[in-house]
């Protein structure tokens, strides 16, 4: 397996890239993320996944080790292959990501082209847990929003409003505000609802 190539970037474009490693040149499919994040440098490190087909062997890379974790994650996924995982990292970051899963936003992974309803339920379903575990992801965030979301939405219910009319509102105000108090969620429903 190869896991990371180093050498001069010989030639970049936003799909692939070429890596001149003693004299050996790699081609390497990235997504937008990797792209938008390599400079002009010549010497470049890429995190990589191999992938071993019977007609070809193919070098994805990967500007950090999170993206190829996501990336790895997601072709685990029956119905996601690499072609898919990388756009999905090309429309997101790999935080938003394992945000949308963590939060069960469906629309945001089903808004990636070439995802449908299904597929994104299924993403959520089976990769919830396993994002939560990834080193450098935003486990206490998602978890202590969760925790926000579903005290406010309790008391909301307390107060007469049905639990799915609250909640669509409640996940708007969680990604317009992450750092919502659950006081700021309560009275900021209360004038939407």
């Amino acid at each position: 397996m190869i896991t990371q190539i180093k050498g001069k970037l010989v030639e970049k474009n936003p799909t692939q890239v070429v890596v001149d490693c003693n004299g050996i040149g790699y081609e390497i499919n990235i997504s937008l993320n990797t792209f938008s994040s390599l400079s002009s440098d010549e010497n470049i490190k890429l995190f990589t996944h191999l992938q071993v087909r019977e007609d070809a062997h193919i070098l994805y890379g990967f500007f950090t080790v999170l993206e190829r974790a996501v990336f790895r994650l997601l072709i685990s996924v029956s119905g996601i292959g690499a072609s898919t995982a990388r756009t999905m990292l090309s429309s997101l970051t790999p935080s938003e990501i394992q945000h949308a899963i963590g939060t069960e936003d469906v629309a945001t992974i089903q808004g990636v082209k070439g995802i449908g309803l299904k597929t994104a339920q299924r993403v959520i379903i089976e990769l919830k847990d396993k994002m939560k575990i990834l080193e450098g992801g935003d486990e206490i965030p998602l978890h202590k929003s969760n925790t926000i979301k579903e005290e406010t939405l309790s008391a909301l219910e307390v107060l007469g409003y049905s639990r799915k009319t609250s909640e669509k509102v409640i996940d708007n105000l969680i990604q317009g505000n992450p750092d919502s108090t659950i006081e700021d969620l309560i009275k900021a429903a209360l004038n939407k609802l």
